[in-house]
């Protein structure tokens, strides 16, 4: 009997999900490699069985549809249709239409190497937040904003008992309201968004009611927890000795700059910060992935320029869950079309398709709203800390630009160390890119992490299938 052809799916979120049901549900062999100890994703993510959490759902929107794909899951794990590589983190993944494979480390200690091979690959690697460095941005007690859902979601522990969720973008919603929620005092939602600019895109937004319900809903919970929302603020400093004691915030005009004599202290011990989302690409570029700005460009099947690989979810631009759900059901089907020689039918997946087409819109208008204000560069001090990794700071990057003569990212890099340490850049590329005047590009790396050299020598004794 001839063997199944073999799908590996990057990614147990909503997207890798959805592309890993779709695929087994038409006769693939699907391994789902991903790097929590459960399914989910950030999205939804889970907190560990030990916890004994008796209502998790409470800390969810969409609970039943985490529940249909859990449940799916599920079943075909018990088929053996999908196998479910928990605890494996990808650095790599290499090959050509055909012939492809994920290497992973598995464990805690990431010391194990392991390789997947498979038919074809999808990519559904999610998206991390953009972080923007200002004064203070260092104490103990700021988080970014998904940090303190994760903490909330996945260890059902408080970052902080007065909290501050200031930055922009739709994400700071359920944040507030989910810690006002499990009990914390959220004194202040800082967006720097101003309000009226949706109302301007109404008519792109109007057309997903679901979307503004669910925006009216996260409303009503802030005032019903005495939320006090100040729009068109950003937060200039945090202050604190040891950790956080208060954040400084101030107005912004309608250019997004400060506005003159508006600044106010909010005391607090947890400032939870966020100005969005970019997309992860790590291995996708390193596969050769073509990209459009951010994002893995791809097709209306959700493939990529490389034969054999396809990518769903944030991975191709940031757009929340029910578009990824859409894009990772058109990618799996795509997949099992294709690895069964047969040309796919879009109509089997046109309302996948529709659905897509709507959220892409709608998200569009959100990021021409929610964009950081005008004048964040030239706010950071110049003794602020810009690369925690290498300790590099906004004085340095500056040096580098007007004094060494730096005209891109690469070279400040160069010469500062800015983006050589462990998280590679992921969190200060954006503001690196702010300081210099540059375009922010994602960076090409051989590897998506750090990788023992005990690894990479033994890979060829350590591959299996």
């Amino acid at each position: 009997m001839t063997e199944r052809p073999h799908l590996a799916v990057v990614g147990a979120g909503p997207a890798g999900l959805a592309g890993a049901l779709a695929a087994a549900a038409r006769g693939v062999r699907v391994t789902l490699v991903d790097a929590a100890e459960q399914a989910g994703g950030q999205f939804y993510r889970q907190p560990a069985a030990a916890l004994g959490a008796r209502r998790p759902q409470a800390l969810h929107h969409q609970w039943r549809t985490w529940e249909r794909l859990r449940d799916g899951l599920e079943r075909h794990v018990d088929a053996g249709r999908v196998t479910h590589l928990t605890d494996h983190h990808v650095w790599c993944v290499e090959g050509e239409s055909g012939a492809f494979a994920v290497h992973a480390l598995r464990g805690p200690a990431q010391e194990e190497g392991v390789t997947v091979r498979a038919d074809a690959v999808l990519l559904a690697t999610g998206g991390y937040e953009r972080v923007l460095p200002f004064p203070g941005w260092t104490l103990p007690g700021v988080v970014t904003a998904g940090g303190a859902q994760a903490m909330l979601k996945g260890g059902l522990v408080l970052p902080g008992r007065t909290a501050v969720v200031a930055g922009t973008g739709p994400l700071l919603l359920p944040v507030a309201t989910g810690l006002a929620a499990a009990g914390a005092r959220v004194a202040a939602l800082v967006e720097s968004a101003d309000p009226k600019a949706l109302v301007r895109r109404a008519p792109v937004l109007a057309a997903q009611p679901g979307k503004l319900a669910e925006g009216a809903w996260y409303s009503g919970q802030l005032v019903r927890h005495g939320v006090r929302v100040l729009p068109r603020h950003t937060v200039v400093e945090a202050h604190g000795a040891d950790r956080l004691e208060a954040v400084t915030v101030a107005g912004l005009d309608r250019d997004g700059r400060l506005r003159p004599g508006t600044a106010r202290r909010i005391p607090c011990d947890t400032l939870a910060v966020g100005h969005g989302m970019l997309p992860h690409t790590d291995l996708a570029e390193t596969l050769g992935c073509t990209l459009s700005g951010t994002d893995v460009r791809v097709d209306g099947e959700q493939r990529t320029d490389v034969p054999g690989v396809w990518a769903a979810g944030e991975t191709t631009g940031i757009g929340g869950a029910a578009l990824a759900l859409a894009e990772g059901h058109i990618a799996g089907r795509s997949v099992a079309a294709r690895l069964h020689g047969t040309t796919p039918d879009p109509r089997r997946w046109a309302t996948a398709s529709r659905s897509r087409t709507r959220l892409r819109e709608f998200f569009a208008a959100l990021d021409a709203v929610y964009t950081p204000p005008a004048d964040w560069a030239d706010r950071i001090t110049d003794d602020t800390v810009v690369c925690r990794c290498e300790e590099v700071t906004a004085e340095q990057v500056r040096t580098a630009v007007d004094t060494l003569g730096a005209g891109d990212v690469r070279t400040v890099k160069l010469l500062t160390r800015a983006g050589m340490g462990w998280c590679q850049g992921r969190i200060c590329g954006p503001a690196v890119a702010g300081l210099t005047g540059c375009p922010f590009t994602p960076g090409r790396r051989p590897f998506a992490r750090p990788v023992p050299l005990g690894v990479l020598a033994a890979l060829p004794e350590q591959e299996t299938d």
